[in-house]
């Protein structure tokens, strides 16, 4: 099982619209980061975790042509941003897109995209299958377990996709979550910044704490804002968990 990510960044990704947030680029591609998505790719299954406002470039850039699952974690824009750009999957596919999510998720989008869904559908827009898995399923060669976290007071669904476990924008792990993850060989987790604390989100120190104590064989981290610097955050962190970025791609 191959995994790519398409992006790790914040949510106004790096560097922000306008050049704020740096003042310089680093000259590290590593540094500028999309919104967060992930592919996963085995034997028989191309699945996509999030589709946010840089989907299409993502796709341009790392070869994606086809989705046969599309898995969102939670509703906020930097997430589903681009679900319009799914159209030319669609007409290439010939089908509908089965998608997973929360019911918070899922009442969202059809509120947000009225126009993709029931009798008034527009002609030629996405057509996606929305469901809200209520435990672990089998999609094709995979095993699919839902990950419930908390990203404040939001609900947020993670995955494990066979020995993967990718949670993206979090603070809090409930122990029935835990048990789920552990005995994943990579674990993907929010790790925002190093200081101060989040509300809603991990910083680098308490992402690390929670890794450890799961003892996941390897830790990458995401959603890092633009003051995390690749190279230098990687040397003040344990060999086994490392910053993720753009276009990365690990074999599971």
């Amino acid at each position: 099982m191959e995994l790519v990510f398409l992006g790790t960044g914040t949510s106004m990704g790096v560097p922000v619209a306008g050049g704020f947030g740096r003042e310089i680029s680093t000259g590290d591609p590593r540094d500028d980061r999309y919104r967060c998505s992930a592919w996963v790719k085995t034997e028989q299954a191309s699945i996509l975790i999030d589709i946010g406002p840089e989907f299409r470039l993502q796709t341009l850039r790392s070869g994606l042509k086809r989705i046969d699952l599309l898995l969102i974690t939670h509703e906020h824009t930097d997430h589903i941003g681009g679900l319009d750009d799914m159209r030319p999957f669609n007409y290439e596919q010939k089908e509908s897109i089965p998608v997973l999510t929360t019911q918070a998720c899922s009442d969202s989008i059809r509120s947000r995209y009225p126009y993709m869904f029931g009798p008034n559908q527009t002609p030629g827009s996405v057509d996606i299958d929305i469901q809200v898995p209520s435990g672990p399923f089998k999609f094709k060669d995979c095993i699919i377990t839902p990950l419930p976290v908390k990203h404040g007071v939001m609900d947020v669904m993670g995955f494990r996709i066979n020995d993967l476990s990718y949670i993206s924008d979090v603070n809090k792990i409930p122990e029935q979550t835990t048990k789920l993850i552990k005995g994943s060989k990579v674990l993907v987790l929010d790790g925002l910044r190093w200081t101060p604390d989040h509300p809603t989100h991990f910083t680098i120190p308490q992402a690390v704490e929670v890794a450890t104590r799961l003892g996941v064989e390897k830790t990458y981290l995401i959603h890092m804002a633009s003051q995390v610097i690749h190279q230098e955050t990687n040397m003040r962190l344990p060999d086994n968990i490392q910053l993720a970025y753009d276009q990365l791609s690990i074999t599971i």
